[in-house]
């Protein structure tokens, strides 16, 4: 009777245990957003920095990408090979000035938002100012931008007309706006860029912004594990 008993309690702690990891997994969210890249040789690195933030030299070739990405280790980079020979082909150099090549691709039917098509990936040489920053270059050939309050880059060339940086469930729902769960660059170091309200395009990290396993997700499975061990020692010591 007693190890009945005990299987019987050891099932629900597991069933309970499952529950709790369901639930965390469902937590799981993204943010649709654009997210910005420096080409280093021949391949795209995640930005450091906004592009309110970073110089370019001239020659520099950097990219804007729209999609649904959980933070910068899922973030989804440029599409095409293209180099500044290629892009600026038609752009010559001029003095007192510097050419930037910008690869601005629009991202897929899946994330876009609902009732939008993204425009096809295109690329612009921008010829600038030698102090300007990557946010003038993207301003002068790919306009109108949008911004919201908190200077989070929304919209490039109008795209998408609504939104800006949403929080989408598994099932593509939006949810709570990246700009309104904003924290401290100090606590969403995944991400790779400063927090919008630093003039950035990019969002939080879910993991900061309460993506991830929560307190008491971690502290519930921990209980139960506690419990299904008492649980097998107490009818072990009571068979013998």
């Amino acid at each position: 009777m007693r190890h009945r008993l005990a299987t019987l309690v050891l099932g629900l702690l597991l069933t309970v245990l499952g529950v709790l990891l369901g639930a965390g997994q469902a937590q799981a969210v993204g943010y649709r957003y654009w997210s910005f890249w420096e080409r280093d040789g021949g391949a795209w690195a995640y930005a450091s920095q906004g592009p309110s933030f970073v110089r370019p030299e001239d020659g520099a070739v950097q990219g804007f990408r729209f999609a649904v990405s959980e933070d910068s280790q899922d973030s989804t980079k440029p599409r095409g090979d293209a180099g500044f020979a290629a892009i600026c082909a038609d752009t010559p150099a001029k003095d007192g000035t510097k050419r930037v090549a910008l690869v601005l691709d629009f991202g897929t039917a899946e994330d876009a938002p609902d009732g939008e098509t993204p425009p096809k990936p295109r690329t612009a040489c921008a010829r600038i100012a030698e102090d300007a920053t990557t946010a003038d270059a993207l301003a002068a050939v790919a306009g109108p931008l949008r911004y919201d309050s908190n200077a989070l880059l929304c919209a490039i060339s109008g795209y998408p007309e609504t939104g800006c940086g949403e929080q989408v469930s598994g099932a593509g729902r939006p949810g709570v706006s990246a700009s309104s769960a904003a924290t401290s660059a100090a606590t969403a170091p995944s991400f790779g860029h400063a927090t919008p309200s630093d003039g950035n395009d990019a969002v939080v990290s879910t993991k900061a912004a309460g993506g991830g396993p929560s307190l008491g997700l971690v502290a519930g499975i921990a209980v139960v594990a506690v419990l299904g061990v008492a649980v097998i020692w107490q009818a072990r010591r009571r068979r013998g």
